[in-house]
């Protein structure tokens, strides 16, 4: 945590509380790059950005947002080196085990999103763990999304529609997108109204993609591990200037 997002513990009075998201995602890019400018493996640059993503969830709580869902892995994040990708499973697991008490403490709901079998077994066991503890906590919704890919998602709600169907439990005429997303990973979840991605990256990168449908963008330069409230700050006064209009006049 910087010295300067300390400060910004209440709401800034630039902001309208009734204006807020309810939700926001984080797209937490350049945690490599970071780490690079600066001479370190890229492992530091990730262990940095966790610092930023708890600084983040309090934030949230503190300015009285209800939901950040975080993208943590993706279905393509494999493809890194091996080395990277054992760290970052390793990394999971062991910030689980440390900040489950203050999770419960601060009454965070934990919530993980994506193809979970795929993921190692100690953390499966440490990721149903947090979900189960907190459960019934009545703070902020903190969602993480691991080995998540959107297409991935789509493709598995089509096909569990697909099999009721063929059960007869579902009449294709009943299909609609209510019925659609209680087959996402993300039911019970209120889309993000804001969606924000450090780095300057101007892509999705496969994440929300049937959630963010009219949610808001905000891409800033800055990379994640520099990530403060300040940034954050300046992402919600951004958002409080869109008109969104939901395709409407």
């Amino acid at each position: 945590m910087t010295a300067n997002s300390t400060v910004l513990q209440l709401l800034p009075a630039d902001l309208q509380r009734e204006r807020l998201p309810r939700h926001v995602a984080v797209i937490m890019d350049g945690n490599g790059r970071w780490a690079k400018r600066r001479g370190m493996p890229r492992i530091m640059g990730h262990r940095r950005g966790v610092d930023v993503l708890k600084d983040l969830l309090r934030c949230c709580r503190d300015w009285g947002i209800e939901a950040l869902t975080a993208y943590a892995f993706s279905t393509e994040n494999w493809g890194r080196p091996l080395e990277e990708v054992e760290f970052l499973m390793m990394l999971f697991e062991r910030v689980l085990k440390q900040e489950l008490r203050e999770m419960m403490q601060e009454k965070v709901r934990i919530r993980f999103v994506g193809n979970l079998h795929a993921l190692p077994l100690s953390l499966q066991a440490e990721i149903e763990r947090a979900v189960e503890a907190t459960a019934n906590n009545s703070g902020i919704q903190f969602t993480v999304a691991t080995n998540y890919g959107g297409r991935q998602e789509i493709i598995q709600a089509c096909r569990s529609i697909a099999e009721k169907v063929q059960q007869g439990l579902i009449e294709p005429e009943q299909i609609d997108e209510a019925l659609f997303e209680r087959h996402l990973y993300t039911a019970g979840i209120c889309d993000p109204d804001l969606l924000i991605r450090t780095s300057g990256e101007m892509r999705l990168s496969n994440f929300l993609l049937w959630q963010m449908a009219y949610g808001e963008l905000y891409v800033t330069n800055t990379l994640w591990p520099d990530f403060d409230r300040n940034e954050f700050h300046q992402a919600l006064c951004a958002y409080q200037q869109r008109d969104r209009r939901f395709g409407k006049l």
